[in-house]
């Protein structure tokens, strides 16, 4: 029998319509999820406002150390349980969402950390005669309600860098997880409450009407929003925002790579198949499109062709699946299409091209796809890359740079000076050398840029986001 969550949001009355969360890899049914609507979430925007202007009830440094690296070690007691969870709910293998795990658990001290080295600063006075008799310094305050509406690629770590942050900045934080993997985000944020957090303080809303949704967004009460998921709903809530109301965006890349002549191809090949079919293609730093110098650009496919036909695809709660299935059918759908219209347009099949299930499809390469095919403008979130020859790095760099997205970049090459050519060429917020364009650590800064994104993610950067830095000026005629 399927389990039921029940709402999370203290005083509102769900309605009569469920949630169903279904194993993309089977379309078993897993769970039952309450939904909420308007009233629900006025009653969410309520508590948690609330919350906010009283400031003597306000969460002290001390108590959100406290809590945040007890959440830490509750996550750690249910790893394994919650793991497999996050398998079987959004299709990523066991073996990568087991890293997703060890992040999240790190990501948690990474909050705590957060609050210790947290400070304000001075502000210079005394320097003119305007200043005399002044001292000025800054400390940092909440910045109020937070809202976050998270995606489904990683429903631990998502939820980990969205609402950790909040608590750890004295924010109340309202969580809305995609419809697809809301269960993970309902045990983490039990966990923090088991560690101490007060249930109003971290609220977790499930609707299945957009404008519910929506309304999260829009509601003046909401000082900052956190959205994780598609350009096109990304922006459309930036421009929905109420006056003052701040926010992040994190969208998709079409992440591009270069391989000069040079590069170690033995390194490098392995590094390329695992950015582009990790996860089956669904990270918005996906490797998808790979520029290889022409004298090696066959042999760059093909390996990268060789290495996913060598890949287990299918049931991602199986210890030996590398690619598991496509959060729905319809993505899968999606993807074939794209890698048809392709292959009619020109570009020359490799590997992979084939659904093997309704919800799993192979990992695939297509050599040469002009770059008006879907494949090589649009972001394909499968697990497709595609090689296109070079003659010129400058070249490269300009067809690299021709889109209207922005996000990570790598560079293949034992040349130090072909390396820094092309991290001064690429459009991106990273250029990564000698390594996929899907590394990430969740201290570094994590910016997507142009249609990518707005503001910066990591845990430390989303941290400051969601505090203001108040300032005191004090007057005496003893300074």
């Amino acid at each position: 029998m399927a389990q039921h969550y029940a709402s999370m949001v203290p005083g509102a009355t769900p309605t009569t319509q469920l949630l169903e969360v279904r194993a993309p890899f089977d379309d078993s049914l897993i769970a039952t999820v309450a939904t909420l609507d308007h009233a629900g979430v006025d009653q969410a925007l309520t508590t948690a406002h609330n919350l906010f202007v009283d400031k003597a009830a306000w969460l002290s440094a001390a108590r959100r150390v406290e809590i945040l690296n007890n959440a830490a070690r509750l996550l750690q007691q249910h790893a394994e349980r919650l793991t497999r969870l996050a398998a079987r709910e959004g299709g990523k293998p066991l073996i990568d969402s087991r890293v997703e795990m060890t992040r999240a658990i790190d990501g948690i001290r990474l909050c705590a950390q957060c609050i210790r080295t947290s400070h304000g600063e001075e502000i210079p006075m005394g320097i003119n005669a305007a200043s005399m008799n002044r001292i000025a310094f800054s400390h940092p305050e909440p910045i109020g309600v937070v809202v976050a509406l998270s995606a489904f690629n990683h429903p631990i770590n998502l939820i980990v860098h969205q609402v950790g942050p909040a608590i750890a900045a004295g924010c109340p934080v309202i969580v809305k997880p995609a419809n697809d993997t809301p269960l993970s985000c309902y045990e983490l944020v039990k966990i923090f409450h088991q560690a101490g957090l007060p249930e109003a303080w971290c609220q977790v809303v499930s609707t299945i009407d957009h404008d519910v949704a929506q309304s999260l967004a829009s509601d003046p009460r909401t000082a900052f929003l956190s959205f994780i998921g598609s350009a096109a709903v990304g922006w459309m809530l930036r421009a929905k925002l109420a006056p003052g109301t701040r926010c992040a965006l994190e969208h998709g890349g079409i992440a591009p790579v270069i391989v000069a002549a040079d590069a170690d191809l033995d390194a490098a090949v392995p590094l390329l198949a695992k950015g582009g079919f990790y996860h089956a293609g669904q990270v918005c730093i996906s490797v998808q499109r790979v520029f290889a110098h022409r004298s090696i650009a066959r042999a760059v496919a093909a390996g990268i062709a060789a290495a996913g036909n060598a890949m287990v695809v299918g049931d991602p709660t199986a210890e030996d699946t590398a690619v598991g299935p496509l959060i729905r059918p319809r993505e899968t759908d999606r993807v074939h299409s794209w890698v048809e219209n392709a292959i009619a347009a020109g570009a020359e099949k490799l590997s992979g091209g084939n659904k093997l299930s309704p919800s799993c499809y192979q990992p695939t390469v297509l050599f040469d796809p002009p770059d008006t095919a879907e494949v090589s403008c649009d972001e394909v979130f499968g697990p497709v890359i595609c090689v296109y020859p070079y003659d010129a790095i400058d070249e490269a760099i300009a067809r690299a740079n021709s889109l209207k997205f922005a996000f990570h970049a790598a560079v293949f090459t034992r040349d130090i000076d072909t390396a820094m050519h092309a991290y001064r060429g690429l459009n991106a917020s990273a250029v990564i050398v000698n390594d996929h364009t899907a590394f990430r650590v969740d201290w570094m800064p994590f910016a997507g840029l142009k249609h990518s994104g707005l503001g910066v993610g990591g845990i430390q950067y989303t941290f400051e986001d969601m505090q203001v830095k108040k300032m005191l000026v004090l007057k005496s005629a003893q300074l």
